[in-house]
């Protein structure tokens, strides 16, 4: 996602068991994205990976509205 077209997202983190799912929403579109990962990995690393997620899948349906 290029800057220009940044805009927020809310990232939900809970625990559940041994893991962590964390949920990444685009407060713009709604679109969302969730991951599953191991807390040990810490939270800066899962916040990254749910944000990278959420990028994949926004431009999937970009994509798919292109087409």
């Amino acid at each position: 996602m290029d800057k220009k077209e940044s805009h927020g997202s809310i990232i939900e983190m809970v625990t559940i068991g041994r893991y962590v799912k964390v949920t990444a929403v685009d407060t713009r579109t709604g679109i969302e994205a969730s991951i599953v990962g191991d807390p040990r990995r810490g939270d800066r690393a899962l916040r990254k990976a749910g944000l990278l997620k959420l990028e994949y899948v926004m431009k999937k349906k970009a994509e798919e509205n292109v087409c």
